[in-house]
């Protein structure tokens, strides 16, 4: 009995490595592209985005979910770094802190050009790839980081933004955000305004991903009829099996089958597990569950590293992912599910963005109207009442001091 035991459990270890091997022969080929990777916020926390201190050498950085040998060890050959600042910055000084981030993410690339290659459209990735290196592109994740202007978002295109999460966990003045469906926060635009509506038609036009991880389930409805391209969830997990709202639902997944877009599981142990801790194989049951209900074409990876607090056993940094598929494949996923899921159905939604951009197309000009904008901080020029503002302002002044002119008299 004892040796029938120990022939079952070597026969057992034996297919586990080969399972792994294999996991490894693929993505030596086919390498992960990660939908969300939060390390230029731990670079902006931890060393105020001096990335020339020693101790902020990223070959041996140890106190991240994400360093060169880890990403090398992982076979992360694309990433798609976020571009981030919290929900108090609306209103205020979202724009510049959002430059100085999407700066970090190209001075990454300048200081270690043998490992990552700033890269803008879907063919470069695949060039990054043939080179051995990260391919590595600029999410913008919060839509307060535009400060609701259609000019900013041009900007930030220009400058390598590719994606744009419309929300994060604030409304903006134009999308409601998912804490709405947790009952924290009022719906303000029911899922998008009209302006909303507007802002994502000239992402279309441009080639910006939208990306829905964050937002409302209203606002999952209407960006995913309203878009003419595939949209992407870059770190969001399945709501049948953790019934978080950050997560995606059954009904919402059948819209993202129908357009053909893109749910890139996210890691975090709340929204795998609905819980402090979860495991590796929970992971693949959301990827499972994903593919069951949208299809195979329809699953990526958002491991969300370095902006969250707890991961699951046996996914702690991004040395893990060869695990991951290795549990995939003993689930029996094919090899081209499994070069879907690592990069192939990003390259195919990202290819689509881009095919439906139209940068002869005139851009969109109608601004957002004053009355929807807010913050004590902000000026007006350039609205139709802006100018009569100024003349009651003036003309206030203009009675009080007078007023005061003749009590002085008294």
């Amino acid at each position: 009995m004892v040796i029938i035991w120990w022939f079952w459990s070597l026969l057992a270890i034996c297919a586990s490595d080969s399972f792994r091997d294999q996991a490894v022969a693929i993505m030596r080929t086919t390498p992960v592209i990660d939908g969300h990777n939060d390390l230029p916020w731990q670079l902006l926390n931890l060393f105020n985005n001096q990335l020339l201190r020693p101790d902020a050498d990223l070959n041996k950085l140890a106190q991240t979910h994400t360093n060169i040998p880890k990403l090398k060890a992982g076979f992360v050959g694309g990433q798609f770094w976020s571009a981030y600042m919290p929900c108090d910055t609306q209103d205020k000084d979202a724009v510049k802190r959002i430059l100085e981030q999407m700066d970090v993410i190209h001075r990454m690339c300048q200081l270690y050009p043998e490992t990552f290659m700033c890269v803008t459209n879907s063919s470069d990735i695949l060039q990054a790839f043939r080179r051995g290196k990260v391919a590595s592109l600029i999410g913008v994740e919060g839509g307060h980081l535009i400060d609701s202007s259609l000019g900013v978002l041009r900007t930030l295109y220009h400058l390598g933004m590719r994606y744009l999460t419309l929300t994060h966990n604030c409304n903006t003045p134009w999308a409601d955000n998912w804490l709405v469906d947790r009952g924290d926060d009022e719906a303000e635009s029911q899922g998008l305004s009209p302006f909303g509506k507007r802002l994502l038609n000239e992402m279309n036009r441009l080639g910006v991903m939208i990306d829905l991880s964050h937002v409302s389930v209203a606002t999952m409805k209407d960006a995913l009829q309203i878009s003419r391209a595939p949209v992407i969830f870059s770190h969001s997990s399945a709501y049948s099996l953790c019934p978080h709202r950050r997560n995606v639902p059954d009904d919402v997944l059948q819209l993202v089958k129908n357009t053909s877009s893109l749910v890139m599981v996210n890691f975090f142990n709340n929204f795998v597990s609905c819980s402090d801790s979860a495991t590796l194989p929970q992971v693949a049951d959301h990827l499972d569950h994903i593919k069951k209900v949208a299809g195979a074409g329809a699953v990526g990876l958002g491991g969300d590293y370095d902006g969250v607090t707890m991961l699951p056993v046996g996914l702690e940094d991004v040395s893990k992912y060869p695990d991951l598929i290795a549990e995939l494949l003993r689930r029996n996923w094919t090899e081209t599910e499994v070069r879907g899921l690592l990069a192939d159905n990003l390259i195919r939604v990202f290819s689509e963005v881009e095919l439906v951009s139209n940068n002869m197309q005139s851009p969109e000009e109608v601004p957002i109207t004053l009355k929807e904008l807010d913050g004590s901080c902000r000026t007006y020029y350039g609205y139709s009442q802006a100018h009569s503002i100024h003349l009651q302002t003036g003309a206030l002044v203009a009675s009080l001091a007078s007023l005061l002119f003749r009590l002085h008299l008294l």
